[in-house]
């Protein structure tokens, strides 16, 4: 008899999470911050819930108490984080990350392509920018699945062995 009691019991939680899930979601991304640490912090206070699921007497007060699990679980994660740091006299060196070497990046790879014969400039610009497959690059070129992949093949090798791509690659 008890099988079947955590069967309901069981049931009955996923139909509310599969209900509820996504407004819970959003409370939890209010309180991360981000997606990722929001579905963790979810996930932990669904677990609590679950197991004091037998407890929760008003099928409307379980918002609540996930809720409250759900702040109470963020609390202790900003007050254990808060440990983890230290006050210092002196601030520390903290590495920036520069957006710019990825539009310089394009640019410099955008060079190179222009520097491959036409066909098989054409040929990259279809298979990785436009996402074309090789039979649909064929028919656009008017050429045979064959002559495509072999002309991706070179062009691919020689945008491997351009210079400033190869300092780019050095850089990194």
């Amino acid at each position: 008899m008890k099988d079947t009691t955590r069967r309901t019991r069981y049931e009955e939680f996923s139909g509310y999470v599969d209900e509820r899930g996504p407004a819970l979601l959003r409370m939890a991304r209010s309180l991360t911050g981000n997606r990722a640490d929001a579905e963790d912090l979810l996930q932990a206070a669904l677990l609590k819930t679950f197991f004091a699921w037998d407890r929760i007497n008003s099928p409307s007060a379980r918002d609540g108490y996930v809720r409250r699990a759900m702040v109470n679980t963020q609390i202790s994660e900003w007050r254990r984080k808060h440990l983890e740091i230290f006050p210092t006299e002196e601030i520390p060196e903290q590495q920036i990350d520069d957006p710019t070497w990825k539009s310089d990046l394009a640019d410099l790879l955008h060079r190179a392509i222009d520097r491959l014969p036409e066909r098989q400039r054409a040929a990259v610009m279809l298979r990785y920018y436009e996402d074309m497959s090789e039979a649909q690059i064929a028919e656009q070129l008017g050429i045979t699945v064959g002559t495509v992949k072999s002309t991706l093949s070179r062009a691919v090798a020689k945008l491997r062995l351009d210079a400033d791509l190869a300092i780019e690659r050095a850089m990194s």
